[in-house]
């Protein structure tokens, strides 16, 4: 989805899912970990680039929610509006590292400050968007991870399924 050979400022990795748990902040002294979780539905890791602006962010929320990436009942590829479906959001800043030698480097991965904007602007269309296409009640709703912590991830998937898109 990256035009010709300019270089991709948005990454994304698709996977459908059975259901999806992830926690957004650890247990602490008297506190128990805090989790998100989707039922069936898609899982989407995203990572910013250098380049990536606001003004794309709804074309690349379209494209993940209505590919037709997610198994129905009758076997069909449905997009995950069409299934209904949740929707799990992960940033993943390591989706921009590059190999150099043995270690990987995140050059060209986004300021912090503005993929953290990016993210809530992403997070906030796919709710948008999700709540327009889904029935009252049918129980479909977007989660999303904290941006710029370690997360812990548990993932049931009737796949493995995987996507990955670049814009």
């Amino acid at each position: 989805m990256a035009e010709g050979s300019a270089a991709p400022v948005v990454r994304l990795v698709l996977q459908q899912c059975l259901r999806a748990k992830l926690q957004v902040k650890p247990a602490e002294e008297e506190q128990e970990a805090q989790w998100v979780q989707v039922e069936r539905g898609m899982l989407v890791y995203v990572c910013f680039l250098k380049g990536a602006s606001e003004e794309l962010v709804p074309k690349i929320v379209s494209s993940v929610l209505n590919l037709r990436l997610c198994e129905s009942d009758s076997g069909a590829l449905v997009s995950v509006l069409d299934l209904p479906g949740s929707v799990l959001v992960v940033p993943q800043a390591t989706l921009g590292g590059k190999v150099k030698g043995k270690s990987v480097q995140y050059h060209n991965n986004i300021q912090k400050e503005t993929g953290l904007r990016l993210y809530h602007a992403f997070v906030a269309q796919c709710e948008a968007e999700l709540s327009r296409a889904a029935a009252p009640g049918s129980g479909v709703l977007v989660q999303h991870g904290t941006y710029g912590n370690r997360q812990v991830l548990e993932l049931d998937t009737n796949g493995p399924f995987t996507h990955l898109l670049e814009f």
